[in-house]
């Protein structure tokens, strides 16, 4: 399984439109994504924007993201561009 930590970059953390921008990448990915708090907690499903927007991460703050399978380090390297994006 492939991880990325990322530091969340945007104003409103992971909300609204990062959040969006976010999702939609991930709901094109072929595996399963997952995100959680890099100080753990509670797990949520990459692909549901309800999910993402429930973890309540705000800027500063790290995240880790997990996916496995093929073609995950290129999707994960991207998702990391978007959570971590000013």
């Amino acid at each position: 399984m492939s991880e990325r930590k990322v530091t969340v970059g945007a104003e409103v953390g992971l909300h609204a439109r990062p959040a969006a921008t976010f999702v939609r990448r991930a709901a094109e990915a072929p595996m399963d994504i997952t995100v959680c708090r890099a100080s753990g907690g509670t797990t949520a499903n990459g692909k549901s924007i309800l999910q993402i927007m429930g973890l309540d991460v705000r800027q500063g703050e790290d995240i880790v993201i997990r996916a496995e399978g093929d073609g995950a380090d290129e999707v994960l390297d991207e998702l990391a561009a978007i959570a971590g994006a000013p």
